[in-house]
């Protein structure tokens, strides 16, 4: 304990998961994950708006990966559904994030989204850890830690009724 107590630097700072500190990283790094989706998704909108045309190009091209034929089959026959979709589900993922709401359904379509960015890219020539994979482990760390919870519009929406009625909803907030 210090002898100045009038000065909050010198006072003693507690990291606990269940701390101010931990709820305050948790809530940043929901916004800076949301914000990096959110801008990825919202340039696309204004240069190309939903003919995104590179999504499927990109998925076609996806050969030799881990996934087999999937992606390229993906980018040939549903290239009416990526080329909206990239942009659209992009900007979604990163608004519900940086706002908090259904945070735990939007980190789940950023895992689809960097699971594939993860394997596509699957020269692997700097090893397994790499860009993707570390985006891939932000998504999830806003699933496990219900992000949306801390400074966030799920803690607002599970309060409502119709989320205290159907508890399971709460699988999607957080």
């Amino acid at each position: 304990m210090s002898y100045q107590s009038g000065n909050p630097l010198v006072d003693e700072v507690e990291f606990a998961l269940d701390g101010p500190w931990a709820a305050y990283w948790i809530a940043f790094l929901r916004v800076v994950t949301g914000w990096w989706f959110f801008h990825a998704g919202i340039t696309k909108l204004i240069e190309d708006g939903l003919a995104y045309t590179y999504g499927p190009t990109y998925m076609q091209d996806m050969t030799g990966t881990a996934l087999g034929g999937i992606p390229v089959w993906m980018g040939n026959n549903l290239a009416w559904l990526i080329e909206p979709g990239v942009p659209l589900f992009e900007t979604l993922i990163g608004l519900a994030l940086m706002v908090g709401a259904f945070t735990r359904f939007a980190a789940f379509g950023g895992v689809i989204f960097m699971v594939l960015f993860w394997v596509g890219n699957a020269g692997f020539d700097n090893g397994l850890v790499n860009s993707d994979l570390m985006g891939l482990l932000l998504f999830m760390t806003m699933i496990v830690l219900a992000a949306g919870r801390y400074y966030g519009l799920d803690a607002v929406i599970e309060k409502l009724d119709v989320v205290e009625r159907n508890p399971k909803l709460r699988y999607l907030l957080g």
